[in-house]
């Protein structure tokens, strides 16, 4: 019986080392910039951060079309982290705002570096 249960730790150990090799060399030849973009993206569509619940990269669902926040902010040299952050008014469907201002409890517990990866995925979608 020993002899099984550390036959099976062992089996263990070797397929959890195993994965995070190859989740090492899957991100070893990528840029940080192409990094948070991807970190971006996994946030961004994750049930944490609902984003994608509301935001779609081409269309307008209940919130305007990731394609238009960027293209307003760019036109207006906005700040997205700034308004992420709730430091900044908003440029976008401003009308809409009530309805992101929801959103904002979730925001306030995000690190500068997930807000940072949501915007960087947000240009990249432009």
């Amino acid at each position: 019986m020993k002899k099984i249960i550390a036959l099976l730790g062992i089996a263990v150990l070797s397929i959890s080392c195993g994965k995070k090799e190859k989740t090492v060399s899957a991100t070893a030849n990528v840029s940080p910039e192409e990094l948070l973009v991807i970190e971006g993206k996994a946030l961004f569509e994750s049930n944490r951060a609902a984003c994608a619940s509301c935001h779609k990269p081409n269309q307008k669902i209940i919130g305007p079309s990731i394609k238009e926040i960027v293209k307003v902010y760019e036109e207006q040299n906005g700040d997205m982290i700034a308004f992420l952050k709730k430091k900044a008014k908003p440029i976008v469907d401003p009308e809409q705002y009530s309805v992101m201002e929801t959103n904002f409890a979730i925001l306030k517990t995000m690190t500068d570096r997930e807000l940072e990866s949501l915007v960087a995925y947000m240009y990249s979608e432009k």
